[in-house]
């Protein structure tokens, strides 16, 4: 089994490399790293969810020799959805998606933080949490990361959903119970968005609840995928 893991917005590979350990011998972590930061810091930034979902899937094309999870948080999880439905279009469809920390794709809504000066982003990461509200308050990291942030912000404002490949897959959405971007009752709209069984699981936690609550949200993917945990 290989789960694919997409970043938050501002977010990078990096978030997921303890799951690589947690998850255990069952599971082969593929975290994705999204052009224009971290090791891919000369790679252009993609402006258009579409097109970066694109790319994501064919990335994971030769790797789809196994059965396939998909996990997103925040951002990553609109991705995952839009991953996992063009995937579905070419006959490899995931057998499950994770839609963490995200209003479904058909009701985005929240405030166009993109279009804000560059103490509005800092002040909305910080607002959220997580590790890169701390490091945008190094000047010269701000300076590095901010281009990659913002443009992460505007690509998710920007996004609409399009008609087209409904899901079938089973789909299970997990969000924390503090979260101020998303209540469990928007995150239940995941339903609406795939003919297959789902599933809403609420943690303890913000928006970045998955950060402190690893072992619970890797336990549930366990789980779900009925595979062994680790040990």
């Amino acid at each position: 089994m290989r789960l694919f893991c997409l970043p938050h917005a501002g977010g990078s590979a990096v978030s997921y490399r303890p799951w690589a350990k947690a998850a255990g011998p069952a599971v082969e972590v593929q975290a994705v790293q999204y052009p224009g930061r971290a090791d891919r810091m000369a790679d252009a930034l993609v402006t258009d969810a579409h097109q970066l979902a694109r790319l994501v899937a064919g990335a994971m094309a030769p790797l789809l020799d196994r059965p396939a999870a998909l996990f997103g948080h925040s951002m990553g999880a609109v991705l995952a959805y839009e991953v996992a439905r063009l995937l579905q279009e070419r006959g490899s469809a995931p057998v499950h998606v994770f839609a963490s920390g995200a209003r479904p794709p058909h009701d985005r809504g929240g405030d166009r933080v993109a279009d804000g000066d560059d103490d509005r982003i800092v002040a909305e990461m910080i607002k959220l949490g997580g590790t890169d509200a701390e490091v945008l308050r190094d000047p010269e990291l701000r300076e590095l990361v901010l281009p990659y942030v913002r443009n992460d912000f505007a690509l998710i404002e920007r996004y609409e959903h399009r008609p087209g490949t409904r899901l079938t897959v089973p789909l299970t959405a997990i969000v924390g119970d503090d979260d101020p971007h998303v209540t469990p009752e928007q995150a239940r709209g995941w339903a609406g968005v795939t003919d297959g069984r789902f599933a809403l699981r609420v943690l303890p936690g913000g928006h970045f609840y998955l950060t402190e609550q690893q072992p619970a949200v890797i336990a549930e993917v366990l789980r779900t995928l009925e595979v062994p945990a680790a040990g």
